[in-house]
Order: C-alpha cells, then structure tokens, then sequence
C-alpha cells in the first residue's frame, strides 16, 4: 500500500553577511540544503571574514499525495527550487535573529505565505536527489484530471431577466433608456 505522505529530514544553511544600511544589522539569505541531515541549532560550517554560513537547523520535508499537482509545477521549472519559510524571531543577536519555520517543495504553498506578509520566503536550489525523490512520489501518486466544461442550462426558470433596463419603463424596446419624469413606476 502506498503512503498517503512522506518526510525527509533537511537540512537549511543560512548565509549571515554584515548588512548595507544602519537599519539591518545583519543580512540573512538560504543558501543551501542538506538533505538527510541530522538536528542542528545554529552550528558554524564556514567563516569568510564577516561572512557565516551556518547550519541553521532541521527542518521536515514533507510530500502529501493531493499536493502532486503543485510538486509538478515546481519540478517544470528551469531550475527547481524549495522554499524555506522563515520568521523574524525578534532577538536582534547576531546569532539566530530569524527562525526557520517549514521547508516546502510546493510553489502553491509559498504563495501562501508569501501573501500574509508575516514570513520571509527563500528560494533555494534542490539538490538532484530531492529532485528524483520528489518525481518518485509524484509518478507514483499523480492522477491527471480531465478538464470538464461545465454545460449551462439555456432556458430561464422565471422568465425574468434581471438587471436589464430600467423597471420604470413599460416597453420591451429600448430598455436602455432613460425615464422622463412623466414615466410611472411599473408594478
């Protein structure tokens, strides 16, 4: 039986480099993946003068077989990408000044949370083996679905046709027109 979802632990290298204006301290950019990587808070892999790259934590990846659609879509583009949904954490340190949040493979998913403003969203490039993995699951649940044009019934049931014209004037033609101010209400 196949699962109805799947996970792998992933992990987020986060990029720290010295910000360009007074008001950000610090920059802070998803620079990298690691798929399978074992839990992590913040541990240094690389200094370059100012610039860390840090691990900066686990998150799950996780594939739900009613998202294949949204998987597919990502996987069409010229360069797959996951997204790391990122918090501002509010301590302004200079080690762990945001908070990870979810790791997504789902285009459709990112726009969500690009929308409500609150998260930071970070593309970052899939590694081919979460590329091959994520097609597995996508080949192994994907059902196309037939686009079905929706038939509309022809005859009115009331025999009215509402919003056309002006209910003031008593004619069928013309109901565009505008009322004198001899013309009565119709009833």
């Amino acid at each position: 039986m196949n699962p109805r979802s799947i996970s792998m632990p992933v992990g987020v290298v986060v990029r720290k480099t010295p910000g360009v204006t007074r008001w950000a301290k610090w920059n802070w950019k998803v620079v990298g993946v690691l798929p399978g990587a074992g839990p992590a808070d913040w541990v240094e892999m690389r200094r370059d003068g100012d610039a860390v790259e840090y691990h900066a934590g686990t998150l799950t990846l996780e594939l739900y077989r009613t998202d294949t659609e949204a998987y597919l879509t990502g996987l069409s583009c010229e360069t797959p990408v996951l997204y790391v949904v990122m918090q501002n954490a509010g301590t302004n340190d200079e080690l762990g000044d945001i908070e990870l949040h979810l790791i997504s493979a789902s285009p459709y998913d990112s726009q969500d949370y690009c929308d409500s403003g609150e998260e930071t969203v970070e593309p970052v490039p899939m590694p081919v083996s979460i590329i091959a993995w994520i097609a597995d699951f996508v080949d192994l649940h994907h059902q196309h679905e037939v686009f079905i044009k929706r038939k509309r019934d022809k005859k009115f049931n009331d025999n009215t046709e509402d919003g056309v014209g002006d209910r003031r004037i008593k004619q069928v033609t013309d109901v565009y027109r505008a009322p004198d101010h001899k013309t009565e209400f119709v009833q």
